[in-house]
């Protein structure tokens, strides 16, 4: 079994950052991609940003050039950097890890 638990959630301003982190317990396979999804109100879940085992990175075109997603395989880690947030960047955002998911932090962005 692996357990994920995100943090780093907030309140913040339009333009402003957040840094979100995910540290997984557990049996982790290295080899296997980790990923950020997010969730808003109403709407399905979507993928934000993935990353390889060996660092390879995948956005939505929507975050790409403000969000930077990073992984420590050593320590069972990985981070979402969010810069010039948006209004729109609003919801909840959830930790993936194969099958598994993380509970959820909530992101709101105040316009």
């Amino acid at each position: 079994q692996v357990r994920l638990v995100e943090s780093g959630g907030g309140l913040v301003q339009a333009g402003g950052s957040l840094r979100l982190s995910c540290a997984a317990f557990g049996s982790i396979f290295h080899g296997v991609a980790m990923g950020w999804y997010r969730q808003a109100p109403g709407k399905q879940r979507e993928l934000v940003a993935q990353i390889s085992s060996g660092g390879s990175t995948n956005y939505a075109d929507s975050v790409k050039g403000r969000f930077t997603i990073s992984r420590d395989n050593a320590k069972n880690t990985m981070v979402l950097q969010m810069n010039s947030l948006k209004p729109e960047d609003t919801g909840v955002y959830y930790c993936n890890f194969f099958t598994f998911w993380g509970q959820g932090t909530q992101v709101t962005v105040s316009s």
